[in-house]
């Protein structure tokens, strides 16, 4: 209980400098996760796959992103903490019980080891990894993921095995082994309590979870806490839900973490919001009758949230989507196919996705190395594109084309250029914001009646406008190969 107060308070075992948030502090045990080797790897794996060959500045690692995102993502649960208690406090005298102190220690410190291991079972280059054709063949193998959690029972952990490994389920993976060789019992923890926030994971929390929980909502309920539809086997649930989307959600920690550090790195400053801005306007929602527990925002923060949205949207547009960025994005899963072509090559690469113990040999600087033998033996090559940065020749860029369309430009562009249709190439991007208006309808907001004084909530839809202008769209970008790849 003391030492719930100690980090309440601020108190903390080590302080790291961050270019972004400035000085972050770190728990004894969040020290020995980052100190794991399946965790240090992240410092070999660069947060925009190679974006650096467009924006010389962001060749910052997955490493920093993890720990600021377990940095956000305890901002923001206890920034709502403290909003609440303020409100509480205006209009009557609320202390807190050491119960209640406790819960809020517990889940706390869960959210931030969730945040902080959300990462780490990205392999080499990020996203791109996972999109190459040879390595999507190779995660597609039966039994991947039985070989994967070989020896352990699951049961707790998924319901089933997914139809398709992606790189969250080898974060839960990764998750697992790095809680298990950690002291969370010195610092009152549960392992599959972190694991249950995370994607993809089907748990039963933990006894303590779930008296954590009851105290919470009844902390934040009030006296109408068990009103309504709510079984006492719902609670722990409903506080899980809260906890995921701050790890995964609309306003979640990652986001929030990787905008504002990648917008910095590659020195734009469409990807930037006021995050202080942001936090300060974040409440816990909730209702009885549903019942429901989430995210609200206020309604004089949704300008916060409206830049938010904004910023990300844009960051898409003009930066992960960058034609010169897209092309090499392209290049380089064609490198990465192309190295897949030496068999001892494939087989390692195989082995190390199937165990844990390999698994930490998979960084940009294992590719990076094929890539430049590659190159060396046949300079006619993709690997050689990357390794000199050899660019695709950029010939157009049009929105919101269906295959068909993009089929027959292509042709226009081949026609054009007098040359095959093979050697035009498409890179398509697609920016999936009709989400933005579904999802953030499970965002409520807090309007105050402007005679009452009440305080209601509302669909976030039925408030702002903003959220219902943005609609899925893709940007496809056209190119011709470069000439060294032509006679290729």
């Amino acid at each position: 209980m003391r030492r719930a107060i100690d980090d309440l308070l601020g108190a903390y075992d080590k302080l790291i400098m961050d270019p972004v948030h400035g000085g972050i502090p770190l728990y004894r045990h969040e020290i020995q996760v980052i100190d794991h080797p399946l965790f240090q790897r992240l410092r070999n794996i660069c947060q925009n796959d190679i974006l650096s060959l467009v924006f010389p500045g962001a060749t910052h690692s997955r490493f920093l992103h993890s720990i600021g995102v377990m940095h956000v993502g305890g901002r923001m649960f206890r920034s709502m903490i403290n909003a609440y208690l303020r409100e509480r406090q205006l209009s009557s005298q609320v202390s807190l019980t050491m119960t209640q102190l406790d819960a809020i220690d517990y889940l706390a410190k869960i959210i931030r080891l969730a945040c902080l291991l959300h990462d780490s079972g990205h392999s080499s280059f990020s996203h791109q990894f996972t999109q190459a054709r040879r390595i999507k063949e190779l995660m597609a193998r039966p039994s991947r993921f039985e070989d994967l959690w070989q020896g352990i029972d699951i049961q707790g952990i998924y319901a089933a095995p997914p139809e398709e490994l992606e790189h969250e389920h080898y974060s839960v993976r990764v998750a697992y082994d790095v809680l298990n060789s950690v002291d969370l019992a010195g610092a009152g923890l549960h392992r599959d309590d972190v694991l249950g926030i995370m994607e993809t994971t089907n748990v039963t929390p933990s006894k303590t979870f779930c008296q954590h929980a009851e105290t919470f909502w009844s902390f934040i309920a009030g006296p109408d806490a068990n009103a309504g539809a709510l079984q006492d086997t719902s609670t722990p649930r409903l506080v899980m839900d809260l906890l995921s989307s701050i790890v995964s959600g609309e306003i979640d920690a990652d986001r929030a973490d990787y905008m504002l550090r990648d917008g910095f790195h590659s020195s734009v400053t469409i990807g930037g919001f006021n995050l202080d801005h942001l936090l300060s306007n974040l409440r816990f929602g909730w209702t009885v009758e549903e019942p429901w527990l989430g995210l609200a925002i206020t309604h004089k923060g949704l300008g916060a949230l409206e830049d938010f949205v904004y910023s990300r949207y844009q960051m898409y547009r003009k930066v992960y989507a960058h034609k010169t960025a897209l092309g090499f994005d392209w290049l380089l899963r064609e490198a990465i196919n192309e190295v897949l072509e030496d068999p001892d090559t494939f087989d390692w690469v195989d082995l190390c996705l199937s165990r844990m113990d390999h698994f930490a040999e998979l960084t940009d600087n294992f590719f990076w190395e094929a890539f430049r033998r590659k190159a060396r033996q046949q300079p006619k090559s993709y690997s050689k594109c990357i390794v000199d940065r050899i660019k695709l020749d950029h010939l157009d860029t049009l929105e919101n084309l269906n295959a068909s369309g993009q089929q027959a430009h292509c042709q226009h562009l081949a026609d054009s250029l007098e040359t095959q249709v093979s050697e035009v190439v498409t890179c398509t991007m697609r920016a999936r914001f009709s989400n933005i208006q579904d999802n953030f309808n499970g965002i409520k907001v807090l309007v105050r009646e402007p005679v009452t004084g009440t305080r209601h909530l509302r669909r976030i839809t039925d408030v702002s406008a903003f959220f219902t202008k943005f609609g899925d769209g893709t940007i496809t970008h056209f190119y011709r190969r470069p000439a060294l790849l032509r006679d290729a």
